[in-house]
């Protein structure tokens, strides 16, 4: 038989013997607390109106920030392949220094405090 084929049907095998066990083994017990919507930790019943802590903004936009951080470096280990490998090392920390920079002037002003 073809390799090709003989992978192709193992793993719709799998995939269709993964479906059935999935759909077998759980055992559904729907509670109240299972039935009421999830909203990030505030009670769905009351009021929608209650203020939101801008904290919760600021990790996520730190967070961004030094994903990013590691999505710009990532490619420094295969830049000791271009000529400039100096050039490449200056704005890769160029890039940690401003970041860096941010992260402690947010320090200082307590940004990062989430108790007061």
């Amino acid at each position: 038989m073809n390799p090709i084929i003989s992978i192709f049907l193992l793993a719709t095998a799998i995939s269709c013997i993964l479906i059935f066990i999935s759909f077998v083994l759980p055992q559904m017990n729907p509670d109240s607390e299972k039935l009421s919507p999830y909203e990030c930790g505030f009670d769905p019943l009351g009021s929608a109106r209650l203020p939101f802590s801008m904290r919760f903004f600021l990790v996520a936009i730190l967070f961004l920030l030094f994903d990013l951080e590691i999505a710009l470096l990532l490619p420094l280990p295969w830049a000791d392949q271009l000529p400039e490998i100096i050039q490449t090392f200056f704005w890769a920390m160029s890039i940690i220094i401003l970041l860096t920079l941010g992260l402690i002037y947010e320090w200082i002003q307590g940004g990062l405090e989430w108790a007061e």
